[in-house]
């Protein structure tokens, strides 16, 4: 008992210090390690293997909907950035550039890639000429760069990975389309295989991306009230096109310009993914993520057939889970903590008393509940015990959403609400900027998004009082 308080006394307590019971779990749980650079991350094995999970299932569900992988450079030339003027004043306060290229000044800046919209535009005024070669739909796994302020591993760092889609059109309404359903791909895979709920939503004018025309997001919360940006989905418009002059003859013989979008997730997903489902004793991942499903733990494996058994239990599981074994010299005791800290869904104990029962022992992350089941039916029983941690991950994250959304019919509520209760607030907004830069003055919270399902919460503006035009999801944010 007292191994146990000393290991758990390494991660502080959430409801104590969220921030640093964050830091403390990413660092236990042996996902990233800090770069010799302020502000990056290496990422360690077991955080990379998350993410590869994520990027497997999110790049199957892209190229299933008929888009194709490739890689940019990681360099832009000054001049080619400068070409969209409201994209370069979005990211200039983030930009790294390259100035020199061993001893000798560059006779023109470099920027390290924050993302990759002029260099997709440049190649596709050079590829696409007819309305044949439309739709054009690429995808790329790469890295970006932006000079963050201030930084916390996974939800803001330097460097970090990510997928950016980048799509060109023949129409706007085939532009649309395709921002509406790349956003529903990511909420699926948020829902589905992250246990994570989301609000579907559009941006503020003020808060989408800069050189859209408009900007899909998915907003998730987090168990300490604050909202986090989990994916976007832009419709750019033909701003792009017109500066890059990316046009194509359409079948009348006339010049157009093509309607482009992008979209994209990134490493961030997994700092969201600690702060929905982990608690004072580490990670909690959700199976379908995990890297590892079930853990095999040998009890008094010095004794006569206890490794054997346990490994026989291993390759059996393979069959249905992703299983590894413990066989180290470790305590028991080191083990259990060890892998309830990475998060590890199911631990699979197996004695000499278990071995005479015919019988082995389950034990949930989640929820601590521990099972006795015979050998003969641990298959099924992993099974459905996975498939029941996923939906209860889901549903319990929900319930938390709905106990930490409020209404807010004026500031004096909006106000009370953040101090007693915080997370999401539903409150009308009356669309004009200035009652959104009063609200994120007075309070620091920001609009995450307008939802794609309004609902009418009074007729007037939170702020001002004045006529609303849409319900607006509010929160302070990562």
């Amino acid at each position: 008992m007292a191994k146990k308080k000393q290991f758990v006394e390494k991660v502080t307590a959430m409801e104590d210090d969220f921030a640093k019971w964050y830091t403390d779990v990413v660092k236990q749980a042996d996902l990233v390690d800090y770069g010799s650079v302020r502000g990056t991350m290496i990422i360690r094995p077991y955080g990379y293997a998350i993410w590869e999970n994520i990027r497997d299932v999110l790049d199957e569900k892209i190229k299933a909907t008929g888009h194709e992988n490739m890689y940019f450079p990681l360099f832009i030339p000054e001049n080619l950035l400068q070409k969209e003027k409201d994209h370069i004043e979005g990211f200039a306060p983030e930009v790294a550039w390259v100035t020199h290229g061993g001893d000798e000044q560059l006779q023109e800046r470099l920027v390290v890639r924050p993302t990759s919209e002029v260099l997709f535009a440049e190649h596709y005024s050079k590829i696409i000429h007819s309305y044949r070669d439309l739709p054009k739909l690429y995808n790329q796994w790469s890295n970006v760069v932006r000079w963050e302020k201030t930084t916390r591993p996974f939800l803001r760092s330097l460097e970090f990975l990510w997928q950016e889609g980048h799509t060109c059109h023949a129409t706007n309404k085939e532009a649309a389309v395709e921002t509406d359903q790349m956003l529903n791909l990511y909420a699926d895979v948020c829902e589905k295989y992250l246990a994570m709920p989301v609000i579907r939503g559009k941006k503020t004018n003020k808060e989408k991306f800069a050189g859209a025309k408009y900007t899909l997001t998915i907003e998730s919360l987090m168990h300490d009230g604050k909202a986090l940006q989990a994916g976007t989905s832009h419709h750019l418009g033909t701003g792009f096109a017109e500066s890059f002059n990316i046009r194509y003859t359409d079948e009348q013989g006339e010049s157009q310009p093509v309607h482009q979008t992008s979209w994209g997730i990134t490493t961030r997903l997994i700092g969201a993914l600690i702060m929905v489902h982990g608690d004072n004793r580490g990670l909690v991942i959700p199976p379908k993520i995990a890297p590892t499903q079930v853990m095999v733990i040998p009890v008094a494996q010095h004794k006569e057939g206890v490794l054997d058994k346990a490994y026989a239990i291993k390759d059996q599981l393979a069959n249905v889970a992703r299983v590894d074994i413990d066989a180290s010299d470790k305590m028991p005791g080191w083990k259990f903590n060890e892998y309830e800290m990475k998060g590890v869904p199911l631990r699979v104990e197996i004695g000499p008393k278990d071995i005479e029962k015919g019988q082995a022992v389950i034990v949930r992350r989640d929820t601590s509940e521990k099972y006795f089941v015979v050998l003969d039916t641990l298959e099924n029983a992993v099974k459905e015990l996975l498939e029941e941690i996923q939906e209860d991950l889901l549903k319990k994250a929900r319930n938390h959403r709905e106990q930490k959304t409020s209404i807010a019919m004026n500031m004096k509520e909006f106000k009370e609400v953040l101090e007693t209760n915080p997370g999401f607030i539903q409150a009308m907004w009356c669309g004009d900027q200035g009652c959104e830069d009063k609200i994120k003055e007075e309070t620091t919270a920001t609009s995450r998004c307008i939802p794609l399902e309004q609902k009418d919460v009074s007729d007037t503006c939170v702020c001002c009082g004045n006529p609303a035009t849409d319900m607006v999801y509010w929160a302070k944010a990562y």
